[in-house]
């Protein structure tokens, strides 16, 4: 006799119950539309706390057919990278999208992102950061190709809720599309280069506290999620 384990079985209860909303609500009422919108350039400060964008470094652009399909699934994106006093790098990465209702239009895992790109990807953890009395999500990996090591922080928003890819985001479009709501949400990611893991991550999250903490509270909870109400 076979033995199934637990959790594949949730995750196979999840995604028929996701087949069988998909199919039988079909919602159709989309959050984004209910709420301001969200403008990534203007929302997200050039300068908080000690870090200030570093305009010596530029992004370099995707070639046109990876930003072709950057452009179809995504609604809007930034790439940034910011300093400190200290001549610490933090680069940000967001994807927003406004229709997160099911995997084919949600945004992409990093994992995937930068295997295509020939780094090798190992998990570091899941781990919560801290923020005023409410945990964040997140996940950590460690990206590497040839002598680069780039330790990586990342969680998914699906409107106000903050997860992560897997059976969290699934019980997330689950929840929404029973509402028949069609939620959107974005990928927020930090990484860094030139430190060694223990200290990359400990960057990362105070990065993280400190842009939380400067917030437009009008937006905050859509970049970092929320405490759930009861």
């Amino acid at each position: 006799m076979t033995y199934v384990r637990p959790a594949a079985i949730a995750v196979f209860v999840v995604m028929t119950a996701l087949s069988f909303a998909a199919e039988s609500f079909k919602p159709t009422l989309r959050v984004a539309e209910e709420k301001p919108a969200i403008n990534l350039d203007v929302q997200v400060p050039e300068a908080f706390g000690e870090w200030v964008i570093d305009k010596s470094i530029i992004p370099i652009a995707p070639s046109p057919d990876v930003q072709a399909s950057l452009d179809e699934l995504y609604s809007a994106t930034l790439s940034r990278t910011y300093r400190n006093a200290q001549g610490q790098r933090v680069m940000l990465s967001i994807a927003y999208g406004s229709d997160q209702s099911s995997e084919a239009t949600a945004v992409h895992r990093p994992e995937f992102c930068y295997s295509a790109q020939g780094f090798r990807v190992f998990g570091a953890g899941e781990t919560k950061i801290a923020l005023d009395g409410y945990e964040l999500p997140a996940q950590r990996l460690v990206a590497r190709q040839g002598q680069r090591l780039e330790p990586i922080t990342y969680w998914i928003t699906i409107d106000e809720e903050a997860t992560l890819p897997g059976l969290g985001r699934k019980l997330e479009q689950l929840r929404y599309g029973l509402q028949g709501k069609i939620p959107d949400g974005m990928l927020f990611r930090v990484s860094t280069v030139g430190l060694d893991e223990a200290t990359a991550f400990n960057v990362q999250e105070g990065f993280v506290r400190s842009l939380y903490s400067v917030f437009d509270l009008n937006f905050r909870n859509r970049y970092f999620g929320t405490v759930r109400q009861s």
